[in-house]
């Protein structure tokens, strides 16, 4: 079977860096009034600037599918490969700009990509990982020769003040802390990785993608789409109107926080069984690159990892949560541009990467190895 190398990585951030002082000046101010939960949250989570695809009157810049477009042609520009030459496209976002059809064929019409496999996985910040490994394993099949990753999102839209007010149940002006908590944590942006069956230049192999869904063991942490009162099994559709639904709050984005800790434990443990597999063998882990949405896990994983024996150092973690926000899906892709443009590694160096998902607990784990282009 084929070897797969990550031969190129590419981004795009909508708009110039926003500061923690600005949020509220764009998703606006709630009933006029400024957060009272946001200090604490921004204290938490250790973001500093993000970026947004909507402007101050709310008015969107830029569409989800044209942000990660511009994330692939950035990954292509910076590779050997014409978007002509393209046999694969497989896309990740959390929410497309519509309902149907799916995000892919738009980003694809976006790029002007022609006649290639089409790939979309939908899901939240694991979601880029199923659509790396759907490439992967065409390339590693012998499907395809190259194919192209991206991940985007474009979570603003969902966080303006006016959605907040609109979806005032009780008429009370009172804010469900799980609606308003992500309003502080997500923003906007894509990443892209070009993927070959030959390395070029000093690139990173794909040893292996594995994930450990545990939907079955927990109920919905992050979601869209369920009023607040989320034990009912009505959903945002089930209801006589749109306008009815979104008075019920079922299209505010939540996230259960009394269910969150357990994104630590069951990320843990799927690394645990890793090792316990031979898969992953800590002390070869040169560089640690975790999807974390906040720096307040950051400690708690490596604190359970001591306690089980299989501490990786914090200097070979890697992240850029503090300038670039948290962007859900298109984070690890992300972060894996920046490692791969700013970062010193060697080859043999073994990069290990891992993004846990807090929606229904599914955490997808990566081995990259570092090769340089053999000339023959």
């Amino acid at each position: 079977m084929n070897d797969v190398f990550i031969t190129s990585t590419g981004h795009y951030l909508p708009g110039a860096p926003v500061e923690n002082d600005q949020i509220e000046e764009i998703l606006g101010e709630i009933y006029g009034k400024p957060s009272r939960l946001k200090r604490r949250i921004l204290k938490s989570n250790g973001i500093k600037t993000r970026h947004y695809a909507i402007d101050k009157h709310h008015t969107t810049t830029i569409s989800n599918s044209q942000i990660a477009a511009k994330a692939g042609l950035d990954c292509l520009n910076q590779s050997y490969v014409a978007k002509q030459q393209i046999q694969m496209l497989s896309c990740a976002t959390s929410q497309g700009d519509m309902i149907l059809p799916g995000f892919g064929s738009m980003v694809q019409a976006d790029i002007e990509l022609s006649d290639v496999e089409l790939q979309t996985s939908h899901g939240i910040c694991s979601s880029s990982m199923m659509a790396l490994k759907s490439a992967f394993t065409s390339l590693k099949a012998d499907e395809h020769s190259n194919a192209l990753v991206i991940a985007s999102e474009l979570t603003s839209r969902l966080f303006k003040a006016s959605h907040y007010e609109a979806a005032d149940v009780n008429g009370d002006k009172k804010l469900d802390f799980n609606a308003e908590f992500l309003r502080f944590m997500l923003s906007d942006g894509a990443g892209s990785l070009l993927l070959e069956t030959r390395p070029r230049d000093t690139c990173f192999r794909i040893d292996w993608i594995r994930g450990f869904s545990h939907a079955d063991s927990y109920p919905v942490c992050m979601s869209v789409g369920l009023p607040q009162d989320n034990t009912q099994t009505k959903t945002w559709q089930d209801y006589s109107t749109y306008a009815e639904a979104e008075a019920e709050g079922a299209l505010l984005i939540r996230q259960d926080v009394r269910l969150l800790e357990n994104i630590v434990k069951v990320g843990v443990d799927g690394f645990l069984r890793l090792v316990d597999e031979g898969l992953v063998k800590v002390s070869e882990i040169d560089h640690l690159l975790c999807h974390y949405s906040s720096n307040y896990f950051r400690s708690k994983i490596h604190d359970m990892l001591e306690v089980a024996g299989a501490t990786v150092p914090y200097e070979k973690w890697y992240s850029n949560l503090t300038t670039r926000g948290n962007t859900g899906c298109a984070s690890i892709l992300i972060m894996l541009d920046e490692f791969r443009r700013t970062q010193t590694y060697k080859e043999g160096d073994v990069i290990f990467c891992m993004v846990p998902e807090s929606g229904r607990f599914n955490t997808v784990y990566m081995k990259l190895t570092v090769v340089n282009e053999i000339n023959e």
